[in-house]
């Protein structure tokens, strides 16, 4: 029966079983940070290195690019993106067939475990590690296989590998999120080379462009069993306009679309995209600001006595040496926002790499908070965790 306009309400429509929401619902990096992060709304002026963006937005071209695409926005624009995605197989050195265009990575890595694993093919992946892909897991019914890292911060291949004779999906993130830390491509060949027979490795290179590490697209190229993704959202600075893509043999990419179906690509973020590709020098311009912010920040902390994970990224880890809850807390105090902590690491926390102004003011709160001149208690001396509340990430 059909339906006049107005009979369903918003309300009513909202009213989704949890379980029904959460195999749909795709979580994002935003809603991860924001399901940890403190009750206390921030002041406007703020700093905020929680969420892993790059505080210097898109590039002038980008901006200009998107501002340009705006009178077009009445239009799907298909051809937009067929052209994106034919730039990006140039970029790249691949055939057409082999990329699809996403809005972000989040979307792609939310398909893939779901057409990849089930209640019989589990999940693997690394503790401390990106929790997106966990949730799509659960929401499949997959068993999720959580290796700790090596004791340089790596994927432990040989463990997952071990640990999971029923793989349907092998996640690495590579710089890891959230430790900034890189996996080898001799590492990621290995896992490729002897995984089970019909299991998938899925490579995110979401901070890939921060670091002069090798990609594992020629594993791709090899007609290998392997799905790249990437995001415009972390060195483009594009993580409001939400664009990214998938490279992976054809046959691969249908059963990732499979499970979403077809939908059309913001053209903002296309335009945009387009002008940074088309940027020679903007890759390497911004890999050398965020080095030099970072390498700063690392001196300090060192002369500071502070530990902290030497990171490849625009993020890093910070031992706080007390409940990380509690310095969450009290950096909020000072109006500076952190990241989360992971449950296997209860006294880490992930910090964003911002502006030099703004590592600053992180600087200055945290010495405060270290020093216990600021101190915030938190009710429950346990680190946050998350859990999923009508389709939602809500906090424990």
């Amino acid at each position: 029966m059909l339906l006049e306009p107005g009979e369903v309400s918003r309300r009513s429509f909202l009213r989704v079983s949890a379980a029904a929401a959460a195999a749909t619902q795709i979580f994002t990096e935003p809603m991860l940070a924001r399901a940890a992060a403190p009750k206390a709304k921030p002041a406007p002026s703020a700093v905020h290195i929680d969420s892993n963006e790059n505080p210097l937005g898109p590039s002038a071209a980008a901006r200009a690019a998107a501002a340009a695409m705006v009178a077009e926005g009445g239009r799907y624009n298909d051809q937009l993106t067929e052209d994106f995605e034919k730039l990006l197989a140039q970029t790249e050195d691949v055939p057409a067939s082999y990329v699809r265009a996403f809005p972000g990575s989040s979307n792609p890595l939310h398909f893939s475990v779901m057409a990849f694993s089930s209640p019989q093919k589990c999940y693997v992946t690394a503790d401390p590690g990106y929790e997106a892909g966990m949730h799509a897991a659960d929401a499949a019914g997959a068993r999720v296989v959580k290796l700790p890292l090596t004791k340089e911060y790596a994927h432990d291949v040989k463990a997952m590998l071990d640990a999971a004779p029923d793989a349907g999906l092998f996640y690495v993130c590579t710089p890891n999120n959230p430790t900034g830390t890189l996996t080898s491509h001799s590492d990621i060949e290995q896992l490729v080379e002897k995984k089970p027979k019909d299991a998938i490795v899925l490579v995110d290179e979401a901070y890939l462009h921060f670091c002069d590490a090798p990609s594992a697209i020629d594993l791709v190229k090899a007609d290998k069993d392997v799905i790249v993704l990437r995001t415009f959202s972390k060195l483009y600075g594009m993580a409001g306009l939400r664009c990214g893509f998938a490279v992976a043999k054809p046959e691969l990419l249908e059963r990732i679309e499979a499970q979403g179906g077809w939908n059309a690509m913001p053209v903002t973020a296309v335009a945009a995209a387009m002008a940074s590709l088309k940027e020679p020098a903007l890759v390497a311009q911004r890999k050398r600001i965020n080095a030099e912010v970072r390498e700063q920040t690392f001196h300090w902390l060192t002369k500071n006595g502070i530990t902290f994970i030497p990171s490849q990224s625009n993020c890093f880890m910070l031992d706080t040496m007390r409940q990380a809850g509690d310095v969450i807390a009290a950096m909020a105090k000072q109006d500076v926002v952190i990241g989360r902590v992971w449950p296997i690491w209860p006294t880490w926390v992930r910090i964003t790499v911002g502006t030099q102004p703004e590592m600053d003011r992180f600087q200055t709160a945290l010495g405060k908070v270290m020093s216990g001149t600021v101190t915030a208690c938190l009710s429950d001396p346990k680190p946050k965790r998350s859990r999923i509340v009508d389709g939602a990430i809500r906090p424990a």
